[in-house]
């Protein structure tokens, strides 16, 4: 059986993550924090495993290791780790911008 996912943070962390949780512009980045938040729990109490986090402690449903692999790239990154890279996701299926070349 793996080992559950551990997250200590400093009070500098904690700070930082409740910050992008409280204010930050894009929705996924504070849904992140949030999960790291979560995982880590309150200080001095342990917190929820990823997989409480994912099946229940988001507004959406996630998969357990969506939420590690958030945790990961902030524990590799900090706050940098969540940002979504331009060019990444799935393209349209149909782009308003694109001519059709045999018409």
């Amino acid at each position: 059986m793996a080992q559950p996912l551990e997250v200590t943070l400093s009070k500098q962390q904690r700070e930082e993550l409740i910050d992008v949780r409280d204010r930050h512009e894009k929705p996924y980045m504070r849904e992140r924090a949030a999960a790291v938040l979560k995982v880590a729990g309150p200080p001095g109490k342990e917190g929820q495993s990823a997989r409480q986090v994912a099946l229940n402690g988001l507004l959406r449903e996630r998969r357990p290791n969506t939420v590690r692999s958030w945790i990961h790239a902030w524990r590799e990154e900090g706050i940098d780790g969540f940002v979504v890279e331009e060019g990444r996701g799935q393209k349209p299926a149909f782009s308003p911008d694109r001519r059709r070349e045999d018409a």
